[in-house]
């Protein structure tokens, strides 16, 4: 029952009495991703990067990829019993994005979200995975990170020009070391995570759908995001008259 369960195919009915389908685009261990998720995750991205709107096949099989790892990770961070990043966290990354991109104006990060598709409550979920994500490679693989005096000294003479070019005023070793440090562990964080990764995909059944990747799917996504968004808020007024 539960295989049979992943290959479902979500129908909603709209307001018109059209049939959307949203269907199931990757299966990763015991979970589905849809392609609503897709459709969603690469809005986000396109937002956060300043990207023109893209939902083709193409553009979708490529986000296939980084929604894989965040599922991995999902299913290590629920068995591990950690905890996602903050409402907080999640405040202040959305406050510095109106400020770098909108001026801090409220209208003109709207009206941009409106551009892409999204309501606010989906770019926040989506950036609190984000954070969620680096907090967890930080906590999971930054422990077991040593960096040694040679591993300093060798890293500081290999890349002496390019190090006394950036830091012009203050480059000797001892000035630059605690950037050569935290260079050295953000390297080795990645290259464990990365072994991590390739590991854990092996060992994990992943399965695509292809029919979830045609570009006609783009549209059905966005059709059940605003359906549950409309649905979501009539529950909110509804609960409000009472």
């Amino acid at each position: 029952m539960l295989r049979r369960s992943l290959f479902f195919v979500t129908c909603v009915q709209l307001l018109t009495g059209a049939i959307i389908l949203d269907r199931v685009a990757i299966v990763v261990g015991r979970r589905a991703v849809k392609s609503s998720d897709l459709d969603r995750d690469l809005r986000c991205s396109q937002f956060m990067n300043g990207e023109p709107l893209n939902l083709t096949a193409d553009a979708k099989r490529k986000v296939a990829d980084r929604l894989i790892t965040q599922e991995l990770i999902r299913q290590e961070i629920m068995n591990g019993g950690r905890s996602e990043a903050s409402e907080q966290d999640v405040n202040a990354f959305l406050q510095q994005t109106k400020t770098d991109r909108f001026k801090g104006s409220d209208s003109q990060f709207r009206s941009a979200l409106a551009r892409y598709g999204l309501t606010e409550e989906q770019l926040r979920h989506y950036l609190r995975w984000q954070l969620t994500v680096l907090r967890f490679i930080d906590q999971r693989f930054r422990p077991g990170v040593l960096v040694t005096e040679e591993d300093v000294r060798a890293y500081y003479e290999e890349h002496r020009a390019e190090l006394q070019k950036a830091y012009p005023q203050s480059n000797n070793l001892e000035a630059l070391d605690p950037k050569i440090r935290e260079i050295l562990v953000g390297e080795r964080v990645n290259q464990i995570f990365e072994e991590w990764l390739e590991q854990t995909r092996r060992r994990t059944r992943i399965e695509y759908h292809e029919a979830a990747f045609h570009d006609g799917d783009s549209s059905a996504a966005a059709a059940v995001e605003r359906a549950t968004a409309v649905k979501r808020a009539a529950a909110v007024k509804g609960a409000a008259a009472k």
